[in-house]
């Protein structure tokens, strides 16, 4: 049985390695366009599986985004298949169960179109009364999903614009 000063050992060696590899690469790939070969439209993929080296599982998400209120987010963040097994699932459960909800769904995209004064938001019936709004509110600030941007105010955190698309894309599959 391993040790657990042998498993931050193994797991930090690791880590310099794919580090020394990210920093070793060529260039950033660019995005292939409709006249190029049809086996690099998984060029992202072809490039994560070139880093995660032989028998290494990995998973990236990354994405650029411009929002109609001209604000523009791109993100990054990988990780490693065994990481991600060994990890407790159950602490993203409350950011995950913040998003279940379709009133929550639709503030969430109220506020990156721009809509980001409560008082505005109590003026969409979609949303509910105002005791409902201030309820959805609470529970996506209190899960990260949002945050507060001066009195009365709500905003998505840079941080959470990408990965809320991403979530938004993978529950379509």
């Amino acid at each position: 049985m391993e040790r657990p000063d042998d498993e931050l050992r193994r797991r930090l060696a690791d880590l310099e390695e794919r580090v020394a590899r990210l920093e070793s690469a060529p260039a950033q790939e660019a995005a292939p366009t409709a006249g190029d070969d049809p086996e690099s439209v998984y060029w992202a993929l072809n490039r994560l599986k070139s880093l995660a080296g032989d028998g290494g599982g990995a998973v990236l998400f990354t994405g650029v985004t411009p929002l109609p209120t001209g604000e523009k987010y791109e993100w990054q963040e990988a990780g490693t298949a065994a990481d991600l097994l060994d990890s407790d699932w159950t602490e993203v459960s409350g950011a995950l169960e913040a998003l279940g909800h379709p009133v929550r769904l639709l503030l969430l995209q109220r506020v990156l179109s721009g809509v980001t004064a409560a008082a505005d938001l109590k003026e969409d019936p979609a949303l509910g009364t105002t005791g409902q709004l201030y309820h959805h509110l609470r529970r996506l600030v209190a899960a990260g999903w949002l945050q507060t941007a001066g009195r009365g105010h709500y905003r998505v955190p840079p941080t959470r614009v990408v990965p809320l698309f991403i979530v938004l894309l993978a529950a379509r599959h």
